[in-house]
């Protein structure tokens, strides 16, 4: 009898240990890459509703910059907040509202893309990060046939 309480203590001590190495080497990794994940605080959340989130562009000549756009509405109740907005290349530049947008209206992501050296059919994507339910990023993508100067 007293050789199987043993063996479960001695168990459950290992058991214990292991867990708190596992914990204490968690919180090395982190303090390590100096990455604490920050809470992210869900009452703040609204919701999108894209009205174009995907374009054709058709035929534009080498060299010509394009200037591109996509609405999208807020649907939620809280104020929309556009945190960024990255371009898939260099050649394509945004310019993302500043303010937040109020619950009801309408805003509008804007760019601009240099079409220099870019022949053939382009496409390219804006993702952007907002304060959204579900996910808060979203892709918007355009598609521009790029020709030949003349």
């Amino acid at each position: 009898m007293r050789f199987i309480f043993l063996l479960a203590a001695t168990g459950f001590i290992t058991i214990a240990s292991c867990q708190g190495g596992a914990s204490k080497d968690a919180q090395a990794n982190s303090s390590q890459s100096g990455a604490i994940p920050e809470p992210v605080d869900s009452s703040k959340f609204t919701t999108i509703e894209w009205i174009e989130q995907s374009k054709d562009y058709g035929k534009i000549t080498e060299g010509q910059k394009l200037e591109v756009s996509f609405r999208f509405k807020n649907t939620g109740n809280k104020p929309l907040v556009i945190e960024s907005v990255h371009p898939s290349c260099g050649c394509t530049v945004a310019d993302p509202p500043k303010e937040p947008i109020a619950p009801g209206n309408e805003g509008e992501i804007r760019g601009s893309f240099d079409s220099n050296g870019k022949e053939g059919e382009q496409h390219k994507t804006l993702v952007v990060t907002a304060n959204t339910k579900g996910g808060q990023n979203h892709d918007l993508v355009f598609t521009v046939t790029v020709q030949k100067k003349s």
